[in-house]
This record gives structure tokens, sequence and C-alpha cells, in this order.
């Protein structure tokens, strides 16, 4: 039988609480997960590329270990469907904190269906606790001083403190 691919795509501008809980539930659903930082220039992330792709990948090297996940971590700079083909993955998960991310999403969905039928998305919503965290809010609370620490790892605070000047 084929190893099931699957890949969860995101800018993680930064990784959150709320990425780590679908990466996790993500994670049990396939034999491989494919966590895929997105280049994005056109949201202006606050990290660049290099700083996203090794918060993840610090974020999520611990978790894996002992919950025996298999789970890496790369970049991409093309189209997801793409990427995804290139990966070898035919599964592209998708996070939902709130009914207002699913025009946007399903409309990604539709147009990735169109570009490959072979590859199916789905959706998985984010858990009580991480329903109402998104990388905006918490930039803009570190930015203005409130305390994120229930929102992202230890690691990713402190990168924020160091980036708004408060090392």
């Amino acid at each position: 039988m084929a190893e099931r691919v699957g890949l969860y795509p995101g800018t993680f501008d930064p990784i959150t609480n709320g990425h780590l809980d679908i990466v996790i539930r993500a994670a049990r659903m396939v034999d491989r997960l494919i966590v895929a930082v997105a280049v994005n220039a056109g949201k202006g992330p606050l990290f660049t590329l290099e700083e996203r792709v090794a918060l993840v990948q610090a974020d999520l090297a611990e978790r894996a270990k002992i919950d025996g996940l298999n789970i890496e971590v790369r970049s991409f700079d093309t189209l997801l469907v793409h990427f995804a083909k290139q990966c070898g993955a035919h599964l592209i998960i998708r996070g939902l904190r709130a009914v207002s991310d699913f025009e946007y999403e399903f409309q990604m969905a539709g147009m990735n269906a169109r570009l490959s039928s072979d590859i199916e998305t789905t959706f998985l919503m984010a858990s009580e606790r991480s329903q109402f965290i998104s990388s905006r809010f918490v930039k803009e609370i570190g930015r203005l001083g409130g305390d994120i620490s229930s929102f992202v790892s230890p690691r990713v605070r402190a990168e924020l403190d160091e980036k708004f000047g408060r090392r």
C-alpha cells in the first residue's frame, strides 16, 4: 500500500499553539505529514522564511518524538498543488478557526481541485482552546506588550520579544 502523505501549508508567521494542535491531529491521519511553510511575500511576514522554518522545526521536533509522529518541515514558493505533487502528497489539510475562515478556504479548495483532481483537501476544526488564536493577533498583542505566552511556545515568544526590541 502506498504511503499516505499529507500536506499542511501555511505562512506560520509565527507558528502558534493553534497551528501545533492542527499539525499533531493531522499527523495522526497520515503516514507522513509535511508542514509546508509558504514564502507568501504578499502577506509581508515579520519573520524571514528561514526564521519561520526554523521556528516550526524547533516547535515540532520535541513533540514529534514524544508522539512518534512522522513530520517534516519544508518551504515552498510554487503553486500548492504543484508542491503537493512534488512531495507525493494526495491530501491537503487546512485548519478552520471559525465560519469566517470557511469561505476563503472553500474557494481555495475548489481552485486546487480544478488544478489537480487527484489531490483532496480536508478541513480540521480548531480545538476549543485554540479557535481564537491567529498569528496576526499574536503579533499585534506581542507588539503592544501583551502576554502571548498562552498562544505560542516559549521559543516563539522569545523570538517575538527580540523582534519587538524587548530582549
